[in-house]
């Protein structure tokens, strides 16, 4: 098992990588004794399809029960773009429909590098593309937050 330090403080560690890359850290993070949270549908800079070796690499992490996902900012690495961000949107279905339990919706504001700034509303508004079910959205907006963070 890996020392983390910020294990004791109940803390967790926010990861911001290339998604591409989890593979070659998925047995360090699997070690860690830590929750891992891991930002923007897993930040594939070049988003790949959910049976890429990577993205199954990241589902195996979510499976752990220690790895949430934010499903957050696909303006940051979607090449298909506004409105739907269908590239990143097609990795975002995936998580909230294999582990709807690991799954954090996050706003990004302020969009730290975009001008104009994308619309908060819009990018909400993607959320039940996501998650269809209402009662899957109330989990990732409400009890998935309250169990990681203690609310």
């Amino acid at each position: 098992m890996q020392r983390c330090k910020i294990a004791p403080l109940g803390w967790n560690i926010n990861l911001q990588i290339d998604g591409r890359d989890v593979e070659q850290y998925e047995d360090v993070l699997k070690s860690l004794p830590c929750r891992v949270v891991i930002d923007h549908n897993g930040k594939f800079l070049k988003p790949v399809t959910p049976d890429h070796p990577a993205m199954q690499s990241l589902l195996r992490l979510l499976d752990t029960g220690r790895c949430w996902i934010k499903l957050s900012a696909p303006y940051e690495t979607s090449q298909t773009g506004a409105p739907h961000y269908e590239d990143v949107s097609a990795l975002a279905r995936t998580f909230a429909h294999k582990f709807p339990e690991r799954c954090l919706w996050a706003s990004n504001w302020p969009h730290p590098g975009r001008n104009p700034q994308p619309s908060n509303r819009a990018l909400f508004d993607l959320l039940p593309a996501w998650a269809p079910s209402a009662e899957v959205r109330t989990r990732i907006l409400v009890d998935n937050p309250a169990a990681l963070y203690g609310f």
